[in-house]
């Protein structure tokens, strides 16, 4: 069985957002034990921004995931690319940040990781789809051809 390259994409990105909600659960976990999870140095309110990017951790690969299925012009596949890749920058940020964390928290490190070889694999299948010959500017030739012929 063959699959496209648009459905492996939207596979890699659902896999990506499961692992966000493990890796945030993961780190939840602890408060099940009664153990304190609150960030050091901290107020005890969340600043407004972590939510909003939250929120675009989420959204992002969302919306990636409904156009990926309805669209393929080659400028679509080189915005998806270039988000593929910043949130490919951002995990690896995100790995290097948890291993600051002391003590390190050795199966956050394993999520991320696992994580950000996602997102590699997702940066590779979505270099393929773009360099994909787009097929409809032959489409386009023909209705101008026709167009012309027709005036």
């Amino acid at each position: 069985m063959s699959i496209s390259k648009q459905g492996k994409i939207i596979a890699l990105w659902i896999v990506f957002l499961f692992g966000t909600v493990f890796h945030t659960q993961l780190a939840l976990m602890p408060l099940l034990y009664g153990e304190n999870v609150m960030m050091p140095d901290t107020q005890g309110k969340m600043p407004a921004s972590e939510s909003w990017l939250m929120l675009g951790m989420f959204v992002l690969p969302a919306i990636a995931i409904v156009v990926t299925a309805f669209n393929n012009s080659r400028r679509y596949r080189l915005i998806h690319f270039c988000l593929t890749v910043l949130f490919t920058v951002i995990n690896f940020i995100h790995i290097v940040f948890d291993l600051s964390v002391q003590p390190i928290v050795w199966h956050q490190i394993v999520s991320i990781v696992l994580l950000f070889v996602n997102g590699l694999l997702l940066n590779i299948v979505s270099l393929q789809w773009l360099r994909e010959r787009d097929k409809s500017p032959k489409l386009r030739k023909k209705v101008t051809v026709k167009a012309v012929k027709n005036s």
